[in-house]
């Protein structure tokens, strides 16, 4: 009998939940139908009625309400799932009637695994399209929005991964589910396959998740000026998956590997806020009027249109050295960019400016005392 006979047909299903369910279902059904054949046909009827309700509200309704919205998305998504349902409604109830009509028979068994395996397919096409669409449609939008272009490039690679893994573990619910066959071994093989080619690739995923660590982390964005480790110092012209590029005061591009500067100390000068302070260092000859000295200092800081005048600049008596006084003049500038055009047209007034107030700016010299 069917009822009997369903969940004893272990084929197409990971487990007889389904195969219970449809025998309980069909089970009190078998008294009103005169034969096998007439409730087989019945079914088929009513799978093949069921398939084209469910073809007409996807194209009919779903599709007329996705179509007035704003996003294309859901209309797409809707429009790849309608056929894989239309399908699925048929091929269920090919194989009920099949189980009714010829119970345990194994040419029908094995017609109705490869029905379910191409189901199966047409599925893992569908999922596919739908990936395809939330990438191109929804989350490159997203990606837009961010400063940095590492995203931009992670998005396709993201993508191929959400498709491989769609594929695979698609591929292995049909040799599961519809085959009965053991994917253990398979998972074993996939393991060592990853194993060896994370050992032959080391380097290049270090890279790559030192990107991933740089985009989640975001100690720098594209037009920074930072310093790393190494003294390098330069504006961050691009953020790779594999490096980040930098263009320094030479105007030479320089490109390290994303890993690097992952595991180093990052200096940014640019953020939280552009805004940089500037030591220029100074000596002058002892004897020299310290007062005076600070005020020319801060005069000159005024003469330079880069210096902020919010914070204030000023002067500081740091030290008394060896043959001189030691001052430092403490500016602010908004670009770091302007820092060593600072440093230059302040060292230049400082030149001209101790000339006309008489400050002498002392050198090294040396007292030998000769014994007689």
């Amino acid at each position: 009998m069917f009822i009997y006979l369903v969940p004893e047909f272990r084929l197409m299903f990971l487990n007889e939940t389904i195969p219970r369910y449809v025998g309980a279902l069909i089970g009190p059904q078998r008294g009103v139908f005169e034969s096998d054949m007439a409730m087989a046909v019945s079914i088929l009827v009513a799978s093949v009625v069921l398939a084209f309700i469910a073809d007409l509200l996807f194209g009919k309704v779903l599709l007329h309400y996705t179509c007035k919205t704003r996003y294309e998305c859901d209309n797409l998504i809707v429009a790849a799932v309608r056929k894989p349902i239309y399908y699925t409604f048929i091929i269920f109830g090919f194989f009920v009637a099949a189980e009714i009509v010829y119970p345990e028979n194994d040419v029908v068994e094995f017609i109705s695994g490869i029905f379910f395996t191409l189901l199966g397919i047409v599925w893992v096409i569908s999922l596919l399209q739908i990936n395809k669409i939330l990438f191109k449609h929804v989350f490159t939008h997203l990606v837009k929005r961010t400063d940095t272009t590492m995203d931009d490039e992670l998005l396709p690679l993201f993508k191929n991964l959400v498709s491989v893994l769609i594929i695979f573990f698609g591929f292995l619910a049909i040799l599961r589910g519809v085959w009965d066959l053991n994917v253990t071994p398979l998972f074993a093989s996939a393991g060592l396959a990853g194993l060896a080619l994370a050992f032959a690739a080391q380097d290049s995923i270090s890279q790559l998740f030192g990107g991933v660590s740089i985009y989640f982390d975001q100690p720098f964005k594209i037009g920074d000026r930072i310093e790393i480790d190494g003294g390098e110092i330069g504006i961050v012209q691009e953020i790779g998956i594999r490096s980040t590029r930098l263009i320094n005061m030479y105007n030479n591009m320089i490109v390290i590997p994303n890993n690097i500067i992952a595991n180093s100390r990052i200096v940014n000068y640019t953020s939280p806020e552009s805004t940089m302070m500037v030591k220029i260092p100074i000596g002058v000859t002892y004897g020299s009027d310290v007062e005076k000295v600070k005020n020319v200092l801060r005069e000159i800081a005024g003469d330079v249109e880069q210096v902020l005048d919010i914070p204030a600049p000023y002067a500081r008596f740091e030290n008394h050295s060896d043959f001189s006084l030691d001052f430092a003049l403490i500016v602010w500038i908004k670009n770091p960019g302007d820092k060593f055009t600072v440093i230059d047209r302040v060292n230049t007034l400082i030149n001209r400016r101790f000339r006309e107030e008489n400050i002498e700016i002392p050198f090294p010299t040396r007292t030998l005392v000769m014994a007689k």
